[in-house]
């Protein structure tokens, strides 16, 4: 089906809110002191950016008035807002894509923009990648120069080992902004294999832009091991965000039943999973008896029971002055967008916006400081922003 041919609708289903926290805090005893400024909190609103897609997995702004946007099952998509473009050719499917493998979780994960991609038009784009029994989540890059056509395609980088699973493939894309790039890959299913660094089950890997290893990487000289290894001890790392002041990687990971987890990344870290959890088995059995394990790291915040986030990132605009320094994640098991209010590492605030209005894939800041969440099934963009009087 070509997209062009879907409904697009833009602007619409506008609904005013006035946002205030509902406190779901684990520690409903904490109290914040603070001596900055008061700030006036501003009502916003709710409104639809385009529809026509099924699972829009995850977007990224190439400008002020242009989208290029993932959807698991359909591919890698074009919107350009531009008032000389017809609803119908503002939407496009871009090609040169590969082909990914779309069965079980499998399909087209993130897509990201290079920092410098005003100059280079590269972007950076991760599927579930190969045929039958070897399939794998893989990274390539290519040029956007000549929309909506991608060029000069590289495989920067595919997970060993490859299967016939279609669980747990990750993933998303950050840059740190001193030429690295960083994927996030699940354990496809195998649990014990999280614990094991000669494979990328579990991991988040750290590459150069190129897609060669940084000889600073931790494993890097280690015989045997796979040198891309950034941390490991993850069970599904669906999202994943760079502190916009602090620089920190922070992801988030699903549980099994219960125990979805926050983590801030620690070169070499080993993140626990199966050794401990928070969760226990779907079938209700126990996987640990323990939590914490000495020589892992313990999560900052914890979900039980599970809300399955996917995908997460910081808002630090002005636009939305109460929001500021907060992070937000969405929710599949929850349908819910997460919004989390922060006390340095520590989550003292949880608001659930949206809730049951829908399985949240994606969130980000727009270049013009509004918050964008993706919905799927049916496929939706959405903004909060100031309501205009």
């Amino acid at each position: 089906m070509r997209i062009k041919q879907l409904a697009i609708r833009t602007l619409f289903s506008t609904v005013v809110l006035f946002v205030g926290f509902i406190s779901s805090c684990k520690d409903e005893s904490v109290t914040i002191e603070s001596e900055e400024e008061e700030i006036t909190p501003v009502e916003l609103q709710l409104e639809s950016v385009l529809s026509g897609l099924d699972r829009p997995w995850g977007f990224d702004f190439l400008d002020l008035r242009t989208m290029v946007i993932s959807d698991r099952d359909l591919g890698i998509y074009l919107y350009q807002n531009n008032e000389g473009l017809s609803e119908e050719d503002k939407f496009e499917k871009i090609s040169g894509v590969p082909e990914a493998a779309t069965n079980g979780q499998g399909g087209y994960f993130d897509v990201v923009k290079h920092p410098n991609y005003e100059n280079n038009k590269l972007i950076y784009f991760s599927l579930s990648y190969g045929k039958d029994d070897k399939v794998s989540t893989a990274l390539f890059r290519a040029k956007l120069d000549v929309l909506p056509v991608l060029v000069d395609l590289e495989l920067l980088f595919q997970a060993t080992p490859m299967n016939n699973s279609g669980l747990h493939f990750g993933s998303r894309i950050v840059f740190d902004g001193n030429g690295h790039v960083f994927l996030s890959l699940g354990e496809r299913g195998s649990m014990q294999t999280a614990q094991q660094t000669s494979n990328h089950n579990g991991c988040v890997i750290r590459l150069n832009e190129d897609g060669s290893v940084p000889t600073d990487n931790p494993l890097y000289n280690a015989n045997a091991q796979k040198p891309e290894i950034w941390t490991y001890g993850h069970r599904n790392v669906q999202g994943m965000a760079i502190h916009p002041v602090k620089g920190e990687i922070w992801t988030h990971e699903h549980g099994p039943k219960g125990g979805d987890e926050i983590n801030i990344l620690d070169k070499g870290a080993n993140y626990g999973w199966p050794l401990a959890t928070f969760g226990i088995d779907y079938n209700g059995t126990i996987i640990s008896e323990d939590t914490f394990v000495d020589g892992t790291v313990l999560p900052i915040y914890y979900w039980v029971p599970s809300i399955a986030p996917c995908g997460m990132n910081f808002y630090y605009s002005d636009s939305i002055p109460q929001w500021k320094g907060d992070l937000f994640l969405g929710a599949l098991a929850g349908k819910h967008l997460n919004h989390l209010k922060l006390d340095g590492h520590r989550v003292i605030e949880e608001e659930r916006l949206g809730e049951g209005k829908g399985r949240v894939r994606y969130v980000k800041q727009g270049p013009d400081g509004y918050l964008y969440f993706a919905k799927e099934q049916p496929g939706v963009i959405m903004r909060y922003r100031p309501l205009r009087n």
